[in-house]
């Protein structure tokens, strides 16, 4: 939405500057917005690919796996108290929700849910 209000006020004829005024956002914002569509057209204004390797487990199994967590896991047949990183990780693997994610990885995804 931003995007297209920054690249139909620029067609309009409005400086960045003015542009960065009405719509509250910084200049370099609206004159980054305004070159990629001059540049690449519409195709322009859609999100970039991020740096970075591509991610190795889906949303769905990190779901799946955060889901396991908030159950006890007696429910699951597991004789524990409370889940540890590497039993949640070792059920996940073998209860087929996940292909073996390691237990830092299941306690980085368990610490990134506030």
């Amino acid at each position: 939405m931003l995007r297209s209000q920054i690249v139909l006020l620029a067609a309009a004829g409005t400086a960045n500057r003015m542009i960065a005024e009405r719509l509250s956002i910084c200049q370099d914002t609206a004159r980054k917005w305004r070159r990629r569509y001059c540049e690449q057209g519409i195709e322009g204004l859609a999100d970039a690919p991020r740096p970075g390797r591509p991610r190795v487990f889906s949303a769905r199994i990190v779901a799946g796996v955060k889901a396991l967590a908030c159950e006890m896991p007696t429910s699951s047949g597991t004789p524990l108290a409370r889940w540890t990183c590497p039993e949640l990780a070792r059920h996940a693997a073998t209860s087929g929700i996940a292909p073996a994610p390691s237990a830092s990885t299941e306690r980085r995804w368990l610490a990134n849910d506030p």
